[in-house]
Order: C-alpha cells, then structure tokens, then sequence
C-alpha cells in the first residue's frame, strides 16, 4: 500500500530568520494569523494597516508567542493611493529589501461608495491599491534572493460564477451588489497574481507571485456583511456553519503555504482541500481567470488609474 501524504500545517513552515516580510491588513483575523505564524518563524514581519492603535495591539498579542518579534508598524490605507504612496516611501526607506509580500487586506462595502480618488470603494481596496503598493515596492522585492508576492484571492467567484466585468468595475451600469463587488475584486486578484508571474517569466528576477484562498474562515469579515450574517456569526452561533467552516489558524494555511513551502512555483494557487476549508492544496483558477488578454487589460487598466507601472526590465 502506498503512504498517505501527511498534510501542510503551521509547523512546516521553514526557520525565517533574516527576512523582511510585510502583511497588510495584519491587525485582525487572517492577516494577524499570518504575520503571527511568519514572526514565530523568526520574520521581521512590517504590520501594515490603517490603525497605528490596532497594529500595536496585534503586536501585542503576537510578541505572547514569538516575544524577541521584529513588528514595525507602517500606517497603510488601500483606499487611498496617497496614503499608499506615503507607506511605500517609508518602507524604501527602511528597508533594502522585501523578501515577503503578502496581500492580504480586503473588505467589501454593503453600499456603493467611493474612495478619495473617486473609485468604487470595494474594488479600490481589494485591487488598486495592492496593485499600486506591489509596484511602489517592486524593486525591494526583486532585491530580494528569493522573493515573494502572495496575493490573497477567493474562491467565491468560481463558485458563484461572478466575473470581473472591466467595462463597468464601477458598477455604473449594473444594480450594485455586495458579494459581486466583492467577487470582483477578488477575481482581480487572482488575474493580478497570475498576470504577474506571467511578466516575471523571461526575466532574470528569482521573484515569484502566488495565490491563496482560505476558504470559508472564522474570521471578522462577517462584519461585512449585513445585520442577519452579523448575528449567525456569533460565536455562540458559529456551531450551526460549523460543518462548512474553518478556523482562522486554518484559514490562514493557504496563505503561510504560499508564502513560505520552498518547493512553492511562481503561479502557484493554494487554497483548502475541499470547497470552503481543508489543509492547503494546490487548486486550480478558473478557466477565465489564467485568460492572458482579460489579464493585460486588467494590468493596463490598473496602470492607467492608480499611475504606478511595473518595471521589470531592470531585474538585476
């Protein structure tokens, strides 16, 4: 009989002594999780979130299980590209290089608002300002000997069939929903991730970039969700979805996978085993998300709101 494959946990995640990583939206939830994981593993890890108070807090706590942590807060709002531009100026003055990056932040607005710079609120935080914050640092992370880009997708727009549309990203011409907007812009993720390694295949880079999903978590972002959802993810509640769902220290496999396994290839996708939770897999995106034109007209389009544009042709 052939051996059975002991699955992907927390404790396979290498010695991490020396690296630079940062994490957004590390204050809470996956994100803290993560960067948690990644400090016991010896990483300065750069907690970058919108809340100086929350970041020390997140601190805090991560220092009761890895207390000798590296844990430098960088004030970081994705929906705004000023204050994103601030955050990548204080990280290229800190650092030489990045040998992490994890996006991992999102949200999802329950009403059609817009940010600062005038875009649809749930799309810029979950797309433009990754997009825009990766590329403002792109030079660190190729500094690095063997750098990382994980990006943080999801599998609901596979599953609920909800396509990134790039002639209405501002919901100007449909009804505006929720979980699509944020379906969405979860699929920009998922084409960003992928687009990316795309133009880094050919250069003399050793960055790579990959996804993680996890699944259906226990995390906060129910708050998201409207009032009915609110109160069903109650703890005391949480037993009644427990069939279908994970823990955060579970939810967050794909992602610490992704961004630590050595034997991780640039495009790889790590999400559950099964559909919404499970020990961390190779999974596989969906048919439109690897399509190579719908992706460089993402990239140009993201080029052309945010300002930022990549430069990969002086990867040393």
């Amino acid at each position: 009989m052939g051996s059975k494959t002991a699955p992907w946990t927390a404790a396979d995640i290498p010695d991490l002594q020396g690296r630079t990583a940062i994490v957004t939206g590390a204050s809470a939830g996956l994100g803290l999780e993560t960067a948690r994981r990644l400090a016991e593993r010896g990483a300065r890890v750069v907690l970058a979130c919108r809340s100086a108070e929350k970041a020390a807090a997140a601190a805090e706590d991560i220092r009761q299980t890895a207390p000798g942590a590296e844990l430098p807060f960088v004030e970081l709002d994705l929906a705004s590209l000023e204050s994103v531009r601030k955050a990548a100026a204080e990280v290229r003055g800190e650092f030489e290089r990045v040998d992490l990056l994890v996006n991992n932040a999102g949200m999802l607005s329950r009403e059609r608002t817009f940010t600062v710079d005038g875009f649809e609120t749930t799309f810029a935080t979950n797309h433009l300002g990754p997009f825009a914050f990766t590329g403002l640092i792109f030079d660190l992370l190729r500094a690095a000997p063997e750098g990382r880009v994980v990006t943080v997708a999801s599998g609901m727009p596979a599953q609920k069939g909800l396509w990134l549309d790039l002639d209405d990203l501002g919901f100007e011409r449909r009804k505006y929903k929720p979980l699509r907007a944020y379906s969405q812009s979860k699929q920009a993720n998922a084409i960003f991730g992928l687009e990316l390694q795309r133009r880094l295949n050919g250069t003399d880079s050793a960055l790579i970039s990959v996804l993680a999903h996890p699944g259906a978590a226990e995390s906060d972002f129910a708050q998201n969700l409207g009032p009915a959802v609110q109160f069903l993810s109650r703890p005391s509640l949480r037993w009644i979805f427990r069939f279908a769902m994970q823990t955060v220290e579970m939810g967050a496999l794909p992602t610490l996978r992704a961004a630590t396994d050595p034997t991780v290839r640039g495009g790889d996708f790590f999400g559950p085993s099964g559909n919404t939770k499970g020990y961390p897999v190779l999974n596989e995106a969906s048919e439109q998300t690897r399509d190579p034109e719908l992706a460089a007209r993402l990239w140009a389009e993201s080029e052309r709101l945010t300002g930022v544009t990549y430069r990969f042709e002086d990867a040393d």
